[in-house]
């Protein structure tokens, strides 16, 4: 053996290096893992694993419908709760098409609370994700209950579906006779984001509306789009939605321009 070898060499001693290491510190995304002989090191074979378990859990973590409305209630919103036509969450996972519909329980519920027209629905669905909503939904409907109010905006019963995707707010938001529907959705879990709140939003909502129709803001969490900003290019693109009176992709997000001026996301409240 060589002098100039450690006899006790630690395991990142044999771990070669990326050049762009330094960037792995300002991104969650897997980029400069460097490399162990011919593989990665066993750190990142470990957070990969790891990350993986974390995805597949929120997919298939059950979700706490009634817990989540209690907590949207407290935040002073009215709520319903109802389930999609997937009777099971394998049956949901295999059968996208009845994650879609309303089930008949569901749509029964939602007549019985349908009133006069408003001006928005929420739909509150697990999506593919229940650990999304359980961590995002409540947070962001706070921050945007002040936009609401800014703006006079007239709200039907907040939504709470289980095993739902999003076109089932295209049904919920026609029964409730809203001018547009905004769907809170657990987004498919990536590998290192399993609590991504997607939101979409759909001008006179109807059962066959397509992903065309419809505007998204997506990676609402603590790593991403923070909830109060997010609650602030929704209620731009509402404002826009409504007076144009249609979304899409005739309806381009331009909220930022309103930063760019020197306007902050905060909400001027009454």
């Amino acid at each position: 053996m060589s002098e100039d070898k450690p006899t006790h060499a630690h395991a990142s001693d044999y771990v070669i290096h990326d050049v762009w290491e330094k960037l792995a510190g300002i991104t969650p995304a897997r980029i400069a893992l460097g490399r162990a002989g011919t593989g990665l090191p066993t750190r990142e074979v470990l957070r990969f694993a790891l990350a993986h378990a974390q995805a597949r859990d929120a997919v298939h973590t059950p979700f706490d419908s009634a817990q989540v409305t209690a907590d949207i209630a407290a935040l002073g919103f009215e709520t319903v709760e109802v389930a999609s036509a997937a009777p099971a969450r394998d049956v949901y996972l295999r059968r996208p098409d009845l994650g879609r519909r309303l089930s008949e329980e569901g749509r029964a519920a939602l007549r019985e609370r349908a009133g006069e027209p408003v001006d928005i629905a929420i739909v509150v669905a697990d999506g593919l994700s229940s650990t999304a909503i359980h961590a995002q939904a409540v947070p962001f409907l706070a921050a945007f209950k002040a936009r609401v109010a800014e703006a006079g905006w007239s709200l039907a019963p907040v939504v709470v579906a289980s095993q739902a995707r999003v076109a089932l707010g295209d049904e919920a938001g026609e029964i409730l006779k809203a001018q547009a529907v905004v769907v809170l959705v657990g987004e498919r879990p990536g590998l290192s984001s399993p609590d991504s709140l997607g939101l979409y939003l759909t001008f006179a909502p109807r059962v066959g509306r397509s992903d065309a129709e419809r505007n998204c803001i997506s990676n609402v969490r603590g790593e991403g789009l923070s909830h109060e900003h997010a609650a602030f290019k929704l209620a731009w693109l509402l404002k826009e939605a409504l007076a144009r009176r249609l979304t899409g992709v005739s309806l381009k997000d331009e909220s930022d321009l309103l930063l760019v001026a020197g306007h902050p996301p905060a909400p001027r409240l009454r």
